[in-house]
């Protein structure tokens, strides 16, 4: 009789331990979304699929996290330059091929994608992410060499504040939607083959604090849009086909601290605001076709770690206020069309040559003396 009430009992407690675990594992069919996705790609390194196996993609699954209260899978975070201990170990980076696979939309609950860094990472980016995931934060692609478009409907994620595309072969427009990514703080669309122009209402990212677009086939003007975006503090757009003047009212954005336009086809003059604004603290203009004097507008409250205005067609005498900025790291006035003496003092007493050769008509120190 003992014996059959313990067996009673082994088989009870077995029951309930089979029917908890059931209850607290991923769903199947997010098992079943994940087991698409990595069979759709290649990583011949490091085994970061090896531990996905098992029926709970919740427990041990590389790179993976569940919410605790409905186990469904909310992060991907596979980076193949991450710090990871497995990495550190084997002293190698990543190296992942294959392409994303559309099942990946299946994980409705994924507020997290991050797959980059993978270097050979091919394919479209699937369109149904951006109509199917919609509680979407972070999706970061970055280091790969994806192609086609960025997902025409990219606005529908509403919450994403990540979206960093960078070094891929990403072709076509910025599309139209991504304005009304009201949330979106970070941008990255960099080293791709984005062509068109900005979106004459760019501005509406309101949220945004870094938009890196640079090498790119970006075309157009920056439109005026942009002075509304209140906490942009990082503007790259260097190395497209961007055309036009510097927009005034980028001197007055009082966060903005790097702004770099250089290699593009600009035109007009520099903004006294661009230089006098005492929050810049990169500025690279280089490579352009700015005309005009360098406007005469530095003071005490001037601290630029570089200040970058080489190969244009500026004229004038370098300006004497330069002598009274708080703090000048870099500075490159090269290959303009600049005349007179080079004034003396900091920041000009520890700058070489390199930094005044090539204009038309400048002497003193570090260049000749002036007769």
């Amino acid at each position: 009789m003992a014996s059959s009430s313990s067996s009673s009992l082994l088989f009870l407690t077995l029951f309930i331990f089979s029917v908890i675990s059931a209850v607290t594992a991923c769903p199947p069919s997010d098992r079943a979304a994940l087991l698409a996705f990595k069979d759709a790609l290649t990583e011949p390194n490091l085994g970061i699929f090896h531990n996905w196996t098992g029926n709970d993609c919740c427990q041990g699954w590389y790179g993976l996290s569940c919410d605790p209260n409905t186990h469904r899978v909310t992060d991907i975070n596979l980076r193949g330059e991450s710090q990871d201990r497995i990495f550190q170990k084997l002293q190698l980076t990543g190296y992942m091929t294959g392409n994303i696979s559309p099942e990946i939309c299946k994980l409705t609950g994924l507020s997290t994608l991050v797959l980059a860094d993978w270097k050979g990472i091919s394919g479209d980016i699937p369109s149904c992410i951006a109509s199917s995931l919609s509680s979407l934060r972070i999706l970061d692609l970055t280091g790969n060499q994806i192609s086609g478009e960025v997902p025409a409907d990219i606005g529908k994620l509403r919450r994403l504040t990540v979206l960093s595309l960078g070094d891929n072969a990403i072709s076509g427009e910025i599309p139209k939607s991504i304005v009304n990514l009201a949330g979106l703080k970070h941008l990255d669309l960099s080293n791709n083959k984005i062509s068109g122009g900005l979106p004459w209402n760019f501005g509406n990212l309101r949220m945004l604090s870094r938009a890196l677009l640079s090498r790119n086939e970006l075309t157009g003007s920056i439109p005026k849009s942009v002075f509304k975006m209140n906490r942009l503090a990082d503007l790259d757009l260097s190395m497209n086909r961007i055309t036009g003047s510097i927009p005034v009212q980028l001197g007055k954005m009082k966060v903005l601290s790097t702004l770099k336009l250089d290699g593009n086809s600009m035109s007009g003059q520099i903004p006294s605001r661009l230089l006098s604004n005492s929050g810049m603290g990169i500025l690279n203009l280089s490579r352009n076709g700015f005309e005009g004097p360098i406007p005469d507008v530095f003071g005490a409250k001037t601290y630029f770690m570089a200040l970058d205005l080489s190969y244009n067609n500026l004229t004038g005498k370098i300006p004497g206020s330069l002598s009274s900025a708080r703090f000048m790291g870099h500075l490159d006035l090269s290959h303009n069309h600049l005349c007179g003496t080079i004034p003396v003092g900091s920041p000009f007493d520890h700058l070489d040559a390199a930094s005044f050769s090539d204009n038309d008509c400048l002497c003193g120190n570090p260049l000749k003396s002036c007769e």
